[in-house]
């Protein structure tokens, strides 16, 4: 009791300190040492409320601690397919209706076993790093589950990257191993890996060598072959005058092995020939002997973040990370309460994302659920297929996604009764979406999850059992063995409630950094371990937090401060609009004005003035956008996120700005 008085007065007076200019000093000359003691004082309080299910914020401050009353799981990745194996063995696992595979858990861990083993065989260790490039595929599920077995880190390589983007990725981490199909549709992943490593067609399979030297200073970054990095000659007239010295630098230093999917390639490893290789009792002992010295706390992933704000960065995640991120938020889902038909995942999210890998793969490997793969790449037609035919219960993916499922033409005629819940996620999600999701597809458990990639990566989510207002309104609220609080940055404090700030993380949760980059990982996480996410959020008195925006697309227009999320759920209330997104463009008087980008539904017309006139008395004048501009679509990272620093690009040479 007497600690608990203390506590209290020290929150009564760290809020009096930060609302009275009179008291003890001016708000923003609070000091460090008094904000450090607010805050422990909201974790003490806090602290009491971690064994209710839905803890609370106190103190009037926007500071949550999430429940901590079941422990975390000090696992890796193979324990986990081996124990659901054994609960589990002949309960479907992985079900893929683009090639016709049909696995049980006793089916999946004896070919994991062979895949893990089979990339030993071929000279890959513990710690070596193997990207995995291409569509949704079993493939791509195996060699996520083969490598983790092994203790090799996956790198999750974006399927539609190109040459450029594939070098940057591949010399990024150091990649010893590429694996990919040959091609799909109009990607040739093959000629890609030859722009910029055409020794491969003469390379013997599992003994490349790196011939392209990149010479520093070249004009243009320009490359060529040298035979003997001793002897120089140029196959072109260089550039003149040409004046530096001639370091050959080989363009990718680490790659030996490239392994392809479906199709005997020079150069290459089949992954049938791998998969035979890993099944002699030699090899998967030595399998067995490695996974003893593997550790829960051994990186296993390098998730490179969409890029929606500039180059990407290879987040890296444990086994502790993704284990436990599946596992609480299948517990979220109530997973742990359904019958073996109730456990079946309609995953249309791309596998190389985070939402896919961990939100899909791992939570039904933890949950003894069947991972239904509908197509290679997201199809609205092809999903609603899969609901039907194979009786689904669960659905995943983004709000684009969930867009075109509800706009297929033929969607009423697709059975859906199966349906019960799922997880969107990945962008904000307009009230108006989530309704017609919970209502048209069925899914009344349906949860809005927030998180990142650098948090593996869900940490709010709704319960099943809230509001649709609750779920249209918010992302939720804390998940287990998380903190959140979220920052008034420019006075450097805890936020009070009902107030914007940015919203950081901590919790076992939190990547292990980005790799090879200690000064951004710095930047990101700070020395008391919270990640500073960049978003802009709201919390309220029950813990339901919304996000605002991004601090980096919040647009500052005459000095007002206007997020673009606010103006977005306004406009959505439109009976004519389809999809928005506010960005904000160059002004040399305001600084900023804000641009209005909108989608029309199918049949519908409208102008620029309407809409203005639209927002007139409704939203302040100064949120009423000075730009509207009607567009067909929206630049898309693949993993569908709208990436709001090319829109406002594309916007400021739209309009000549």
């Amino acid at each position: 009791m007497r600690a608990t008085a203390a506590y209290v007065g020290m929150l009564r007076l760290g809020r009096m300190c930060a609302g009275s200019p009179g008291v003890l000093g001016a708000r923003a000359a609070l000091s460090r040492s008094w904000q450090e003691a607010r805050l422990q004082a909201v974790r003490f309080l806090s602290s009491r409320e971690v064994d209710r299910m839905v803890p609370l914020p106190v103190g009037g401050l926007s500071y949550v601690q999430g429940c901590t009353k079941n422990h975390l799981l000090s696992k890796t990745v193979g324990r986990c397919l081996e124990a659901t194996a054994q609960r589990v063995p002949e309960r479907e696992a992985l079900v893929d209706l683009h090639e016709n595979v049909r696995l049980t858990f006793a089916q999946l861990k004896e070919e994991v076993d062979k895949a893990a083993s089979g990339l030993l065989s071929i000279g890959l260790c513990k710690g070596d790093r193997l990207g995995m490039w291409g569509p949704n595929s079993y493939a791509w599920v195996l060699i996520q589950l083969a490598t983790a077995q092994a203790g090799i880190i996956l790198v999750s390589v974006n399927p539609a990257y190109q040459a450029t983007e594939l070098e940057y990725v591949l010399k990024k981490v150091g990649c010893k191993a590429l694996v990919f199909p040959k091609q799909f549709k109009t990607q040739q992943y093959y000629n890609i890996l030859k722009q910029i490593c055409p020794e491969v067609e003469n390379a013997q399979p599992g003994a490349l060598k790196s011939q392209r030297w990149v010479c520093p200073g070249l004009v243009g970054g320009a490359s060529f072959s040298i035979p003997d990095p001793f002897t120089y000659y140029s196959p072109c007239p260089l550039p003149q005058p040409l004046s530096l010295t001639i370091l050959p630098t080989p363009r990718l230093p680490d790659l030996t092995t490239v392994i392809s999917v479906d199709a005997p390639l020079p150069g290459t490893l089949l992954l049938d020939e791998v998969l035979a290789a890993g099944s002699t009792q030699q090899h998967l002992e030595q399998l067995q002997h490695i996974q003893q010295f593997l550790s829960c706390h051994d990186p296993i992933n390098i998730q490179f973040t969409s890029g929606t704000t500039g180059s990407p960065k290879g987040a890296t995640l444990s086994h502790y990370n993704i284990v436990n991120n599946s596992s609480i938020l299948g517990e979220r889902l109530k997973l742990h309460e359904k019958t073996p038909e109730q456990l079946r995942m309609i995953l249309p999210s791309p596998l190389y994302h985070c939402l896919g890998s961990v939100g899909g793969t791992m939570m039904c490997l933890m949950y003894g659920a069947t991972l239904i793969l509908a197509s290679p790449v997201f199809n609205g037609k092809k999903a609603l297929e899969a609901i039907s035919r194979e009786r689904g219960s669960f659905l995943y993916g983004t709000p684009t996604m969930f867009v075109d499922i509800l706009n297929q033409p033929d969607f009423s005629s697709y059975d859906i009764s199966t349906m019960r819940g799922g997880v969107i996620a990945g962008s904000p999600a307009p009230p108006e979406l989530i309704r017609a999701i919970i209502n048209k597809i069925n899914m009344k458990d349906l949860v809005v999850a927030y998180g990142t990639t650098e948090n593996s990566p869900v940490t709010f989510a709704n319960f099943p059992e809230d509001t649709v207002e609750q779920k249209a309104e918010s992302v939720g609220r804390i998940m287990p063995h998380t903190e959140a609080r979220i920052m008034n940055m420019e006075a450097g404090m805890l936020a009070e409630l009902n107030t914007p700030g940015e919203l950081c993380i901590r919790g076992y949760c939190v990547m292990l950094g980005y790799w090879g980059e200690p000064q951004k990982t710095g930047e990101a996480v700070d020395q008391d371990k919270w990640y500073r996410t960049g978003d802009i959020a709201t919390m309220n008195e029950q813990g339901f937090c919304k996000i605002v925006g991004r601090s980096k697309d919040m647009i500052i227009r005459g000095g007002e401060n206007i997020y673009p999320a606010e103006l977005e759920d306004f406009f959505h209330t439109h009976p004519k609009v389809q999809e928005v997104q506010v960005v904000g463009v160059k002004d040399d008087r305001m600084g900023e004005e804000i641009c209005a980008c909108i989608r029309l539904k199918d049949g519908e017309e409208t102008t620029a003035e309407e809409m203005k006139a639209f927002c007139k008395g409704k939203i302040s004048h100064f949120k009423i956008p000075r730009y509207i501009v009607f567009v067909t679509n929206y630049p898309l990272t693949t993993s569908g996120k709208i990436q709001k620093f090319k829109l406002r690009e594309q916007m400021e040479r739209h309009l000549n700005l």
